[in-house]
């Protein structure tokens, strides 16, 4: 994987980190029952759709989802990928990251969990979760394979160093 995937692993990492930074407002407004500003001794209430799982969950996917891109894109240069097994893995962290945090949100919005397809709101969810199961799937394996596979001796590393 090159330095450019690996900056756009980094960038969609962080924008979607942000978006489950955000959730955590909804979150804590469900969790509160309405906004509050310490110390100002006002409140508004009000009923946030969703429900507090779904709000938490949103609030971790994008955090999770968003350290997991980032992630990847630091131990990039470890792994011995081929060109499209690297391209496999930044479309499939992309599709991860993307998918979760879209259906995470979307879900507490219209008051759905998106466990399997029926309703529109609903199968959009589900399908969103289920390209982002694919995703992570190939690309998690993908990942190990590049991190197990032998690099070529050429002298700059000594003999079996890079074998588990």
């Amino acid at each position: 994987m090159g330095p450019a995937d690996q900056r756009v692993l980094v960038l969609h990492g962080a924008l979607v980190f942000l978006l489950g930074m955000a959730a955590g407002f909804p979150f804590a407004f469900e969790i509160l029952g309405g906004f509050e500003l310490w110390p100002l001794p006002w409140r508004v209430e009000f009923d946030m759709p969703g429900d507090v799982r779904g709000w938490r969950m949103a609030h971790l996917e994008g955090v999770l989802n968003g350290v997991l891109l980032i992630s990847v894109a630091a131990v990039a240069p470890l792994l011995r990928l081929g060109s499209r097994t690297a391209a496999w893995i930044k479309w499939g962290l992309l599709a991860t990251a993307w998918g979760n945090i879209l259906a995470s949100w979307l879900g507490p919005l219209t008051e759905t969990r998106g466990l399997r397809f029926g309703g529109t709101a609903n199968s959009i969810v589900f399908l969103l979760f289920m390209v982002a199961i694919v995703g992570v799937l190939g690309a998690m394996v993908s990942v190990a394979l590049g991190a197990r596979a032998r690099r070529p001796s050429n002298g700059d590393e000594p003999e079996g160093e890079d074998s588990p």
